[in-house]
């Protein structure tokens, strides 16, 4: 779910606090979120009240891309696709956002923007939509730079945007003039304190789609000094299928955390919510859900059987210690020594930051207690791991093929292009299409190395394409 960002992301609490100000001046205790019957709309749609910190005025909100097109970043689609938002037929939103009357309409964002993409077979076939998944395509740190650039804009005004609002349908006459003389100001604070609270950014390599910095904004959200932090916490999106099995492993990348009510409120906390405003109701209706949802299966026609039956034999020998749910080391923190991944991200989570994250919720039945500090990265079980891809905690190897052959793993690639390629189990990362649609991934720089985990390489080929096509089947 989406951390701690500025404006929400993946992970990221924005610092827009707009509103309790708007309910001072209408109706306090008008409180409205959008609700779905169906679990996978309200996953997609629904509020888990991240609006109270990462909400803006749904009217503006709608608009921004009109009034701001200039400052869209490059890329296919319209307005808010080009961060990688995907939308269905019949709704104004893309999936991943949310809506509650507060008691102006408020957008925000739920678990499904860091959750949920697109899969395609070849460059013109059709896009399948996958809950679940990492949201490779969605550029969070794009978007937040989006909203702290309108908001130091001076067509960031009540004219202007009221113009396009008109244009976009209208308001009543009472409520334009709310927004001139309260919304349309107070969101320009709003979003200047942003920019200034998420400058940090600004020191730290392009994330890319698919990828954030979970822990760094909470330091902002807690009071850290950001100007005297260095670190970069830049890590992948996870998936989130099959959640129950991960009850009592330790969680988040670095293993800092083995509470998933902690695990999912933190992240709903990130994406905006408030101690008072997280809507346990809500959140509880996703829990539930994901706690046996599977994952897609590879295409069975993209498998060949009797290597995966090879590769089965041999990866219950050489991985699944570390791999399996009920293994002895599955959920266990291997010390960055032996793992030998990039050590940014468990740098970035300092044992300062476990004392304040301890503090959150204080006072209430789930204050958290959980957070530890660790000195490197917890074994993921792997199903679904075909859909992970690019690999390792911060994306820096797009596929598993290159994963367990070493020596093949590129240092510059594209990520973000969801055409899959079968063969090498990851997505498209070379090649003109890739180049035009993707982000290019620079392993040299600081978060993004992706030296470590050379298991199997005592293998001989034969033996690891074997375990490839049996990874195929998880």
């Amino acid at each position: 779910m989406m951390r701690k960002v500025g404006i929400g992301l993946t992970g990221l609490a924005l610092a827009v606090v707009l509103a309790a100000g708007i309910g001072a001046v209408l109706l306090l205790t008008h409180d409205v979120p959008e609700t779905h019957d169906d679990i996978q709309e309200h996953f997609k749609y629904g509020s888990i009240g991240a609006e109270a910190r990462a909400g803006v005025p749904d009217r503006i909100w709608y608009v921004l891309p009109t009034v701001f097109a200039d400052l869209l970043p490059p890329g296919t689609g319209q307005g808010y696709e080009r961060f990688g938002f995907i939308y269905e037929p019949g709704h104004r939103r893309p999936i991943g956002t949310s809506h509650r009357e507060v008691p102006l309409g408020m957008v925000g964002v739920n678990c499904a923007v860091c959750h949920v993409s697109t899969v395609r077979d070849g460059p013109g076939a059709p896009p399948r939509i996958v809950l679940g998944m990492p949201a490779n395509q969605f550029d969070l740190r794009a978007y937040v730079q989006f909203l702290r650039n309108a908001g130091r804009d001076p067509r960031f005004n009540a004219d202007t945007l009221l113009e396009a609002i008109r244009a976009d349908g209208g308001l009543p006459w009472w409520q334009s003039l709310v927004y001139r003389w309260f919304v349309i100001p107070r969101t320009e604070k709003a979003l200047k304190e942003l920019d200034v609270d998420f400058n940090w950014m600004d020191r730290q390599p392009p994330w890319g789609p698919g990828r954030v910095d979970t822990f760094n904004p909470y330091k902002e959200l807690l009071g850290f000094d950001m100007s005297r932090d260095d670190t970069v916490g830049t890590s992948d999106l996870p998936t989130i299928w099959n959640q129950g099995q991960r009850e009592g492993l330790y969680l988040h990348w670095d293993g800092n955390n083995s509470s998933l009510s902690e695990r999912n409120k933190s992240a709903a906390i990130g994406a905006g919510a408030s101690d008072d405003s997280l809507d346990l109701e809500s959140m509880e209706r996703i829990e539930r859900w994901i706690l046996d949802f599977p994952p897609p299966p590879f295409p069975p026609n993209q498998i060949d059987r009797a290597r995966a039956d090879l590769g089965a034999r041999l990866y219950a020998r050489e991985c699944a210690s570390c791999h399996d749910f009920g293994a002895p080391r599955v959920g266990q923190v291997t010390p960055l020594p032996e793992i030998g991944t990039d050590p940014e991200r468990v740098r970035s989570f300092t044992p300062e930051l476990v004392e304040k994250m301890n503090t959150i919720g204080e006072g209430k039945p789930w204050q958290f207690t959980h957070f530890r500090k660790t000195d490197g990265y917890a074994n993921m079980p792997l199903d679904g791991v075909w859909l992970r891809a690019p690999y390792l905690h911060n994306g820096s190897v797009p596929t598993l093929r290159a994963l367990l052959f070493p020596g093949e793993r590129p240092s510059v690639f594209y990520r973000g292009y969801d055409v899959y390629d079968y063969r090498n189990v990851g997505f498209v990362s070379t090649g003109p299409d890739a180049e035009r649609v993707g982000f290019r991934y620079d392993t040299s720089l600081r978060g993004n190395a992706n030296t470590g985990h050379l298991y199997g390489t005592q293998l001989t080929r034969a033996e690891r394409e074997a375990i490839l096509e049996y990874l195929k089947t998880r």
